[in-house]
């Protein structure tokens, strides 16, 4: 049976009033690095030679601890704490609701703070568990610029990027819910994996475009793998692109997580409709940027993820061209069956013509799982994300919009 919990009125980790409203919110400490908390403890008086020691511990009770409140920071002085408390901020943001699918998966949909002079705005993250691991599928943006014409979260408009400290606030409100600290306790509502850990992968594979807000995803997912704090090893964490082509090399030499790519088409022309930032970044260039994929090889292959569409890309010629298209790269194949959503003019492909699929794609020496639907029941299988948040102007946008990237693709 699925629940959604409505956790509006009985949210612990809900920021206050005045930090929702956004005019007198403090600063919040979560998703800077060492170097970062080392200068907000040098604006509350701390002597350089305590700098290092300190950052330390606001590092190791922020991502080895998962404390949501300064005062929990114990081996802190009080006097510091209380400094804290008054300049800056460590909560989480509101959990609206939490949604429990009959297998397990849970989906929440979480309220961010207003931000950049632009008003609060919702982003949905996605649980998964397994029973070896549980993975967590995590949102960049508020909305998306690519418009994929399968997918729902293409049809809500980008709204803003999110910041470092709220791509990690995901993966911190997920490690609070399933009870994922030391002295933690696991849920009992639903499965959890039988695994030490129950949020053991990271996928970058929520809302958004990860590689259209590369500095903030660099900069947590970099956190998010550090070794002293949430600690999720780089082979755990992927990052899944529409193919934004010049910032691939980066991805792999800058932040050297695993890559995927939402491929879904062979030919120019079927990709131009289906992913439309192919007409800027065509199937030829996307693949040789796979081919030089910093750090590639049979043990960091890269995945491509080929959504099975009825009657559209998922005959036995495109099986094999599929084959042809990924000769020399070291690859898996995921093939996603096409979820559903209100709306949507796509039907997913009959399972007899997927299993012919991965029968053409295995004998070639391609793994190619199809992947299990997980969460449809409330709307969190892949391809359905989509928060209530309106758009806004396009020239706030470019005020605010980090332009290393160049002009999203719409």
């Amino acid at each position: 049976m699925t629940v959604t919990l409505d956790m509006t009125r009985e949210n612990a980790n809900a920021p206050p009033p005045q930090a929702v409203a956004g005019a007198s919110a403090r600063a919040s400490l979560v998703g800077l690095g060492r170097g970062e908390l080392a200068e907000r403890l040098t604006q509350l008086g701390v002597p350089q030679r305590q700098l290092r020691m300190r950052a330390s511990q606001l590092w190791r009770w922020l991502y080895g601890r998962g404390v949501s409140d300064f005062a929990e920071m114990t081996d802190v002085a009080k006097g510091l704490r209380a400094d804290l408390s008054q300049a800056f901020d460590i909560a989480r943001p509101e959990i609206v609701t939490e949604q429990v699918s009959v297998d397990g998966t849970r989906k929440w949909l979480i309220r961010l703070p207003a931000h950049g002079g632009q008003a609060p705005a919702d982003v949905e993250a996605v649980y998964i568990p397994e029973h070896d691991r549980g993975t967590l599928c995590v949102s960049s943006q508020v909305g998306c610029t690519l418009t994929c014409t399968f997918c729902h979260t293409g049809t809500q408009r980008l709204v803003r990027n999110l910041t470092a400290g709220e791509i990690l606030a995901q993966v911190l409100i997920a490690r609070d819910r399933l009870g994922d600290w030391p002295g933690g306790t696991r849920p009992t509502d639903a499965p959890v994996p039988d695994a030490q850990r129950a949020v053991s992968n990271i996928v970058m594979m929520g809302m958004g475009e990860p590689l259209y807000n590369f500095d903030q995803v660099k900069q947590a997912l970099l956190i998010a793998a550090d070794g002293e704090g949430l600690s999720v090893s780089k082979r755990r964490i992927t990052l899944s692109t529409s193919g934004v082509v010049p910032m691939i090399p980066r991805t792999g030499a800058e932040i050297g997580v695993m890559l995927a790519i939402s491929l879904h088409a062979v030919r120019d022309e079927l990709r131009d409709e289906l992913v439309p930032l192919n007409k800027k970044y065509p199937i030829a260039e996307l693949m040789d940027a796979c081919r030089s994929y910093p750090g590639l090889s049979n043990a960091r292959r890269i995945t491509f993820e080929y959504v099975m569409l009825k009657g559209v890309n998922d005959t036995a010629a495109e099986a094999r061209d599929l084959v042809r298209l990924l000769k020399g790269i070291p690859a898996k194949i995921n093939l996603i069956p096409f979820n559903p959503w209100p709306g949507s003019g796509y039907e997913c492909s009959d399972w007899e013509t997927i299993e012919t699929f991965a029968e053409i794609v295995n004998r070639a020496g391609y793994a190619s799982p199809v992947r299990t639907p997980r969460g449809r029941d409330i709307m969190a299988a892949c391809g359905q994300l989509k928060s209530a948040s309106e758009r806004v102007p396009a020239w706030k946008l470019r005020q605010g919009a980090d332009q290393s990237v160049g002009e999203p693709v719409g």
